[in-house]
């Protein structure tokens, strides 16, 4: 009865998601949206929102890194999973050291990166 109850929570607080495209399409779109508030908050001294959006923008590469298939992406997964790493320790550097500049690196990765995905995965996010 426990598990069940588990699982039916799971499914309320679940994201409904027509692929595992537009999954992806959707984390990198949440990337985007929470490192500019990350940044905006950095801008107007906001620490408690700055961190509190950094950690969300931490939280989607972290995901993003939990989800890649080796099996089937071999080396673009490899790739991504050093491209990931590296912007979680961009975030952190952000931080820390307050710099506005690595979340645009941040952004500007994000950017190109959802740009690719939506090009690769045109047809399937269109159904």
């Amino acid at each position: 009865m426990r598990s069940a109850n588990a699982y039916s929570l799971y499914q309320q607080n679940s994201v409904s998601v027509e692929s595992p495209a537009k999954l992806i399409e959707m984390l990198y779109e949440g990337v985007l949206k929470f490192a500019s508030a990350a940044k905006r908050h950095m801008e107007s001294q906001d620490i408690e929102k700055k961190i509190y959006y950094i950690n969300r923008v931490t939280d989607i590469f972290t995901e993003l890194l939990n989800i890649l298939d080796y099996e089937r992406g071999g080396e673009v997964a490899t790739y991504l999973t050093g491209l990931y790493t590296h912007q979680i320790k961009l975030l952190t550097q952000a931080n820390v050291q307050n710099d506005p500049q690595k979340i645009d690196i941040v952004i500007n990765v994000a950017r190109g990166l959802l740009d690719a995905w939506k090009e690769i995965h045109e047809n399937e996010l269109v159904r």
